[in-house]
C-alpha cells in the first residue's frame, strides 16, 4: 500500500530549491504525486503530495527539522489519504477576468459554497493590461459540481452573478 504525505514549504527564493527538495525527497525513496509551486513577492512557495512506503515517509518525517534549516524554509509535513469519492460529480472549469478589486476570491467562493460546490483547485493571477497598465486579476477554478444540479441553471445564476459584479467569466466541462 502507498502512503501520502503533504509537504508544504515557504522560504527565499532563490536557485536551486527545487533541486534540494526533490533531491531529498528522491533520495528518501519517496516519489512527489502532485505538486504546485511558485514565487509570490520574493517568497518561493511549494505544495507537495509525496508517496512512499510507511518507511521511507517516516525517513522524511524524521529528516525534515534538518532539511528545513539547509533549505532555510519553514515546512510543514502531515499525512494523508487518498480522498474516497462521495457521490458523483461532474468536473467544471470556470475563468473569469476582472478589474482588480478586494473580494474576488471571496465572492466566487461564497457562491460556490452556496451551492454545495466544492472547489477542487484554484489560482489566481494579477497583472498589467497590455495597453493601458490598468491592474486586472484572473481566476481559474477546477469544481466538482454535484451530477443532480441542472447546469443550465447553474450557468444563468452564475453568469447573472458575475454581471452584477462587473467580471467577465465563462463556466463549462472539463474536457478530457
Amino acid at each position: 500500500m502507498t502512503n501520502q504525505l503533504v509537504i508544504a514549504a515557504v522560504g527565499e527564493d532563490r536557485p536551486g530549491l527545487v533541486d534540494k527538495l526533490s533531491g531529498w525527497i528522491l533520495d528518501s525513496g519517496c516519489n512527489i504525486a502532485d505538486s504546485r509551486m511558485m514565487v509570490l513577492g520574493g517568497e518561493f512557495a511549494v505544495l507537495l503530495l509525496v508517496t512512499g512506503n510507511w518507511n521511507n515517509l517516516a525517513k522524511l518525517e524524521g529528516q525534515f527539522k534538518q532539511i528545513e534549516q539547509d533549505l532555510g524554509m519553514t515546512l510543514s509535513i502531515k499525512r494523508t489519504e487518498k480522498k474516497p469519492r462521495q457521490g458523483d460529480f461532474l468536473p467544471y472549469g470556470v475563468d473569469v477576468v476582472s478589474l482588480d478589486h478586494p473580494g474576488i476570491v471571496h465572492n466566487l467562493a461564497n457562491f460556490f459554497s452556496q451551492r454545495n460546490i466544492n472547489i477542487q483547485d484554484l489560482s489566481t493571477a494579477s497583472y498589467s493590461a497590455a495597453h493601458t497598465g490598468t491592474l486586472m486579476f484572473s481566476v481559474h477554478m477546477t469544481l466538482d459540481v454535484p451530477a443532480s444540479t441542472h447546469i443550465a441553471s447553474l450557468r444563468e445564476e452564475f453568469l447573472d452573478f458575475c454581471d452584477r459584479l462587473n467580471l467577465d467569466a465563462v463556466i463549462e466541462p472539463v474536457k478530457g
